[in-house]
């Protein structure tokens, strides 16, 4: 039956998985359609017919046995190139898109299909870029019309790999229908051309560099700009300066007479905020950087993606410092790429655009002064970027002064600015630099301080999570999941509107999880979370619809504030693909060990301001907090607030410490009054009747540590005589009596 209903084929591995599935036993037999069975009595498939048996059971929506087949097609560790070679040699190319596309809208063969597309695509690439396969094209451009068709298609595919043979076909001098060929090839290529030519044209000699910049301005790109005006302005040939200036007019006429300083820094930004029109391989792993010498000509370097636009900022800023060294914005804009570039090294990796013998970034950060790091902040807080501002938050805080700290950049104050901004880490961090200046005089935003440096004390560990959700079954699922990793959970909301009241009632939301959105509510809902201040910077893991998922995944897989994941991904899944979305937009959750730090730097801030009496801090306005931290802290951490306490003159302070005294036992409570006897020779007694007559009554108790530290917080308290006699007559040894 189901030979007559599944295709026929010579694969075991096939064979057995159908009867698998069919919940039938598996004889032991051969299923060897030759003379010479494999050990395990079975002839293994090839790796041809597992790929036909993929995309036959996809088709027919088996998913099952496709599963089965793709993994064990996988698993043979084919080399990408191979692979290829085995798709289109096999003749199944047209079908094996077709079942690829389908089978990323399964959840439990999106995996499997995904790995297969990107060996596809490796393989394809791998053949294009081969420097051997990019000569033979090169050769072919002066062929048959055909082959010049075919070569010209290759070699646009090969795109910035085949540069540096196309830039020595471009510069031949004996053939000059080659030179013709390559130079149309340059300008089909595009924007890929454009930093490859321009950084051979700015170090070749005169003749060269005139036709660099002619191929250029027939490009149109205007990320050479700056190269021509650079080149413009430093070359003496005048050949030279009329083909550069002709190729600005060619691309953009305002540009002839721009600052060439201003050109480099634009492009920079470009790079700086990861502009398509500026990147070259989007979603792959690696892009170039170029070099050029004369004798050796253009030269490639592989960098990692996750730190080439902050190696491309980094360049171009610094050749805007060298023309114009009092740029401020340029400087500013070295140090956040410096910053950016170490925040996303990956672990091990050996950045070839930054030598390791060279200072880290916060050497440079520190050198240059509050001044630029204030800017670098300014630009974390516009584009939410929490990692940045925290490393340009501790810059400031070594380097600035109590002015300097709240000075303004431009019309802004961003440190103020951070303390507002929707991450508890920059919060915390904002106010405890602001705290230990000491500030002589109120400020904008002054009035948060203090509230903030009492929350850590009570709340860095806690997370919160908002789940937006339309069917209250999915919420209750998700919220299990996240409960499980220590979040609390805000209340449903089918929308972020409904989400609003729930959190402004918490310090911050630490991740939001939107349930089933399609492909186009996904987009609306980042920019709606991304323009509400409260969550501008939450990252969002997105459980999409199967139909909807391999197109969102590609648009936000360079993304570290969102990620996206079928909604049939498994429960363990969900939970890891939250911790790594939180761990990559933000640090990850703040650990316990990490909240005991913020609250012991937070107190002996406190601790300093209330014993500076600072007027633009006042420290009394933390506190109600602190009581309630005294309640629920233990050991040094109780004793570090019932100091602060102790230090504030408000009887609710002096009596929730003799309260806290009351309720503990042994070391604690004498330490605790001792807080109280410190309380009350500043601020004099304020206690409560009740409570004077239990230090009364602790003064005459048998236990003399306890009792001698009660009768010394009596004498703090300045009791009248009557209270007096009862010590005297009280203080008896047991003999006298």
């Amino acid at each position: 039956m189901i030979a007559r209903t599944i295709r026929r084929t010579s694969s075991a591995f096939t064979v057995a998985a159908m009867i698998a599935v069919a919940g039938l036993a598996l004889p032991s037999v051969s299923w060897a359609q030759d003379s010479k069975p494999a050990e395990s009595g079975a002839k293994a498939a090839s790796e041809t017919d597992l790929l036909k048996d993929f995309i036959h059971f996809t088709r027919i929506a088996r998913y099952d046995v496709a599963a089965q087949v793709g993994s064990e097609l996988l698993g043979r560790g084919i080399k990408p190139k191979d692979f290829v070679s085995m798709v289109d040699g096999a003749g199944e190319q047209a079908r094996f898109d077709e079942t690829v596309g389908r089978a990323m809208r399964v959840g439990s063969l999106e995996p499997i299909a995904g790995a297969m597309y990107k060996l596809y695509e490796s393989g394809r690439l791998a053949a294009a870029r081969d420097p051997g396969e990019i000569a033979e094209n090169i050769k072919k451009l002066t062929g048959t019309v055909q082959g010049r068709i075919r070569a010209s298609t290759r070699l646009k595919a090969a795109g910035e790999y085949a540069m540096p043979q196309l830039l020595n076909a471009l510069m031949d001098r004996d053939n000059p229908a080659l030179r013709s060929e390559a130079q149309r090839v340059l300008v089909e290529i595009g924007s890929q051309s454009v930093i490859p030519l321009a950084t051979a044209m700015v170090h070749s000699e005169p003749a060269q560099a005139e036709r660099l910049a002619d191929v250029l301005g027939l490009i149109g790109h205007r990320a050479a700009l700056p190269f021509l005006a650079d080149l413009k302005t430093s070359s003496t040939v005048a050949n030279v300066k009329a083909s550069t200036e002709r190729a600005m007019n060619r691309i953009d006429p305002g540009s002839v007479n721009a600052g060439v300083a201003d050109l480099y820094l634009g492009l920079a930004e470009r790079y700086y905020g990861q502009s398509r029109d500026v990147t070259s391989f989007g979603g792959e792993d690696f892009q170039l950087l170029w070099s050029y010498n004369p004798s050796s000509g253009l030269n490639m370097t592989g960098i990692r993606t996750a730190v080439y636009h902050e190696a491309m900022a980094m360049a171009l800023a610094e050749r805007a410092l060298t023309i114009d060294a009092g740029n401020q914005q340029a400087l500013g804009l070295w140090l956040a790429s410096n910053l950016r570039r170490e925040i996303q090294t990956p672990q091990g990796y050996e950045n070839p655009a930054y030598a390791a013998d060279r200072r880290d970034a916060m050497y440079f950060a520190v050198a240059a002064g509050a001044g630029p790091s204030q800017a670098v902040l300014a630009r974390a807080v516009d584009a939410k970027d929490t990692m940045l501002a925290r490393k340009a938050i501790g810059a400031i805080e070594r380097t600035a002064g109590s002015g300097a700290l709240t000075a303004k950049t431009g019309d802004r104050s961003p440190l103020v600015e951070a303390l507002t901004y929707p991450n508890r880490r920059v919060q915390y961090e904002a106010a405890l630099a602001l705290g230990a200046s000491q500030p002589s005089a109120p400020f904008a935003g002054s009035e948060r301080v203090v509230p903030t440096l009492a929350a850590t004390i009570r709340e860095a560990s806690a997370k919160y999570a908002g789940i937006i959700a339309r069917d209250n079954e999915q919420y209750q699922a998700i919220r299990k999941i996240l409960e499980q990793d220590g979040y609390t959970v805000l209340s449903r909301g089918s929308s972020l509107t409904e989400l609003d009241g729930a959190i402004a009632e918490v310090p911050a939301v630490d991740l939001l999880v939107a349930v089933d959105p399609n492909a186009t509510e996904v987009p609306a809902l980042i920019t709606s979370i991304r323009g509400t201040t409260r969550t501008a910077a939450t990252p969002l893991l997105a459980l999409t619809t199967a139909e909807s998922y391999p197109d969102l995944r590609r648009r936000y897989e360079t993304e570290t504030n969102v990620t996206v994941r079928p909604l049939a991904t498994a429960p363990e899944a969900i939970s890891k693909a939250a911790n790594d979305l939180v761990l990559a937009a933000s640090g990850g959750p703040i650990a316990s060990d990490e909240a005991q730090a913020y609250a012991a730097r937070s107190l002996a801030v406190l601790r300093d301001l209330a014993v500076s009496r600072n007027t633009a801090l006042p420290v009394e306005e933390a506190v109600v907090p602190l009581i309630k931290s005294l309640t629920e802290s233990t050991g040094a951490t109780k004793m570090s607030v019932a100091e602060v306490l102790s230090l504030i003159g408000q009887q609710r302070a002096q009596v929730a410490l003799m309260d806290a005294a009351l309720n503990a036992s042994g070391s604690d409570r004498i330490d605790l009054m001792v807080k109280v006897a410190s309380s009350a020779k500043r601020f004099g007694n304020q206690l409560e009747d009740r409570q004077v007559r239990r230090v009364v009554e602790m003064a005459k108790g048998s236990d003399v540590a306890e009792s001698t530290a009660a009768a010394a917080l009596a004498g703090a308290l300045n009791l009248p005589n009557a209270d007096l006699i009862q010590f005297i007559l009280g203080g008896r040894s047991h003999q006298a009596q």
